[in-house]
C-alpha cells in the first residue's frame, strides 16, 4: 500500500508543477522589444578622470621654534612662585544648602517671564527646569551647577555671577546671562 501512495503522491505533485507553468505562446511583443532596443544607439562610456600624481612635501620648519614652548626660558625662581599666584581667596561657600535649581545646568533651564512684586517694584523671574515645572527665582537665589548667584533681574534676563574652576588649583567670578526665551 505504501508504493501506491507514494505514487499518486508525486502523480499529483507533477499535475500541480504543471499547472503553474505558464505556455506562451505569442512572443511577437517581446520580440518588437528586443528589436527595438537593440537598434537604438549604444551609450558611450566617459574615459576615466586623470588624477594629478601625487607630489611629496618636505616639512622644513623643523629647525625652527616649537610653538608651544616659551620664547624665554622661565627662570627657577619664577616657577616656584607660581603655586603661590594660584592660591586666591576666592572659594564657593561649599558648606551652604543647595537650591532645587542648583542641581541643574544652565543650559537645561529657561527663562519664560518676569513678574514685577508690588507694581513698581523687584522683578521676580520665572525659570522652567528640563522636567517642566516653573520656579520663582529673586535677586540672591542660587542657580546652576556652578554656585551662580542671582545679581539682577530685567524684563528679558536674569544676570548671573558664577564662581568655576580656574584650571589651575583656584576660582575665578563668570558673568553669565540667562536670556529670556521667545519660542513659546
Amino acid at each position: 500500500m505504501k508504493i501506491p501512495l507514494r505514487l499518486v503522491g508525486v502523480l499529483s505533485l507533477s499535475g500541480l508543477l504543471n499547472g503553474c507553468v505558464v505556455w506562451v505562446e505569442d512572443l511577437a511583443d517581446l520580440k518588437q522589444f528586443v528589436s527595438q532596443a537593440r537598434s537604438q544607439p549604444s551609450g558611450r562610456i566617459e574615459p576615466l578622470p586623470e588624477y594629478k600624481p601625487y607630489e611629496n612635501f618636505v616639512y622644513h620648519g623643523v629647525s625652527l621654534r616649537e610653538p608651544f614652548r616659551a620664547l624665554t626660558p622661565l627662570q627657577p625662581e619664577v616657577l616656584e612662585e607660581q603655586p603661590k599666584q594660584v592660591a586666591s581667596t576666592l572659594q564657593p561657600d561649599q558648606q551652604r544648602e543647595k537650591g532645587y535649581l542648583e542641581s541643574f545646568s544652565l543650559d537645561d533651564l529657561n527663562m519664560v517671564g518676569t513678574i514685577r512684586k508690588g507694581g513698581k517694584g523687584q522683578f521676580v523671574a520665572l525659570v522652567r527646569d528640563q522636567n517642566g515645572a516653573v520656579h520663582r527665582v529673586v535677586v540672591g537665589d542660587y542657580i546652576g551647577l556652578d554656585y551662580g548667584e542671582v545679581r539682577k533681574i530685567d524684563n528679558d534676563k536674569v544676570e548671573l555671577r558664577e564662581i568655576v574652576d580656574n584650571g589651575r588649583g583656584g576660582w575665578m567670578r563668570r558673568s553669565r546671562n540667562l536670556v529670556l526665551d521667545t519660542r513659546n
